[in-house]
């Protein structure tokens, strides 16, 4: 029996921040189209991520990327996977007078699920107190948390492993998972981008697309 199903097209917000890990974007994108047959994928991208997977934005040739946020709504009812991709700039370029829309809070109400992978310890301590100075924290700390069981977020830490194991990590994971209600895949142990081995790195993006599978199954959101 396939995996794959098919009802409306799911919506997935992938936010990706500045950790090495985000050059593994390609391989989620693939991944996702493939476990899920209709499927929009959205990507949110900070500045600092750009330095990893601006080239791939712009001219990978696999899934043509959109930067019109004026075909997100028209992408619900596509027959083919639909990807686009918005960083900052965007949402201040996307608005201009008062009744405007707020790219933020359209992409809060256009996803389904919202995955943050990979989740640098930055972004980790912003997002769990509540700062929003781009477009991804912007977008989290819109989120509509009394309804998380329904529009879930998924968080994947990525980072060297002593800031993962510094007391600060441990408070402000705790803060996502038990006061915001997210889900958390945890890192796992290999030798690290910068040569260190120990826990820290982002868990293969297989087990990211089953588990937001299984998660997503689990709660009928599918």
């Amino acid at each position: 029996m396939s995996n794959n199903f098919e009802p409306r097209n799911l919506n997935l917000l992938i936010g990706v921040t500045g950790s090495v890990a985000t050059i593994k974007l390609d391989e989620l994108i693939d991944g996702f189209v493939k476990k899920f047959i209709h499927i929009n994928i959205c990507i949110i991208a900070t500045k600092n991520s750009l330095h990893f997977i601006e080239d791939f934005l712009k001219f990978n040739q696999k899934y043509p990327i959109l930067q019109d946020r004026h075909k997100l709504l028209q992408s619900l009812d596509s027959q083919e996977p639909v990807i686009f991709s918005f960083s900052d700039e965007d949402e201040w370029s996307s608005w201009s007078k008062r009744n405007d829309p707020v790219l933020h809070i359209e992409l809060r109400k256009w996803a389904d699920v919202f995955l943050i992978a990979p989740l640098g310890a930055n972004t980790l301590a912003k997002i769990s107190n509540g700062i929003c100075d781009n477009l991804l924290t912007s977008v989290a700390r819109a989120w509509d948390i009394e309804n998380i069981n329904t529009k879930p977020v998924i968080v994947c830490p990525a980072m060297n492993t002593c800031m993962f194991k510094h007391p600060l990590t441990k408070t402000q994971l705790t803060i996502l998972s038990d006061q915001f209600g997210f889900t958390l895949i945890d890192p796992i142990e290999k030798i690290l981008m910068c040569g260190d081995s120990g826990i820290g790195a982002m868990a293969k993006t297989d087990d990211i697309i089953q588990k937001t599978y299984d998660f997503l199954k689990l709660k009928n959101l599918f």
